[in-house]
């Protein structure tokens, strides 16, 4: 099985069907404050809706195109991280992610972005790695500013979650160590 370890607590699985069940769970408990943020939760409910995106995800992920990660924090399944988009023509890899409310405020998501901003940066290859949050989401907003990255200005009317339509925040972090190899030299 696919495994990256974060640290002494946190691994990341590719997703599998081995993890639908724990999704169904975590998003039944926190479906109201995850439908704050992300659309999906109000369409994604039973274990063949997970099987789905399960099969989806892996297909994406062997053509190259997307890498998405259950998150294990010691020893049991609390979210959902990775790389929506792997845009290698640009060299940008966009992160998205979800955590059960009962996990936050644990440095979980700070520590598996800034692994996989790592990740992206010396195994992907990208010059790039983007996080698009929800302009009032200030958790998620935190955990990108924790991470260093810059916010890169605000889209609006970028997304309609329920009977809100809500502005993206978006923010970048670059691999200096590329952008400063990849440039010509000047004397």
């Amino acid at each position: 099985m696919f495994k990256l370890t974060v640290d002494n607590d946190i691994n990341l699985y590719l997703v599998n069907e081995a993890f639908t069940q724990r999704y169904v769970e975590l998003v039944k408990q926190d479906n109201d404050y995850l439908s704050q943020w992300l659309q999906w939760p109000r369409f994604c409910k039973s274990q063949d809706d997970f099987n789905d995106f399960v099969k989806r995800s892996l297909h994406e992920y062997a053509e190259g195109k997307s890498m998405m990660c259950a998150i294990d924090y010691c020893g049991h399944i609390v979210g959902n991280c990775g790389f929506n988009t792997i845009k290698h023509d640009v060299k940008v890899a966009e992160m998205g992610y979800w955590l059960g409310k009962d996990y936050q405020g644990n440095g979980i998501m700070t520590r598996v972005c800034r692994y996989l901003i790592d990740y992206a940066f010396t195994q992907l290859y990208m010059n790039k790695a983007q996080i698009s949050a929800a302009e009032r989401n200030l958790p998620s907003r935190a955990v990108c500013e924790r991470l260093g990255m810059q916010l890169e200005g605000i889209i609006t009317n970028q997304e309609k979650v329920g009977d809100s339509i809500l502005n993206h925040a978006i923010y970048g972090i670059h691999n200096t160590k590329i952008q400063k190899s990849a440039g010509p030299q000047l004397n």
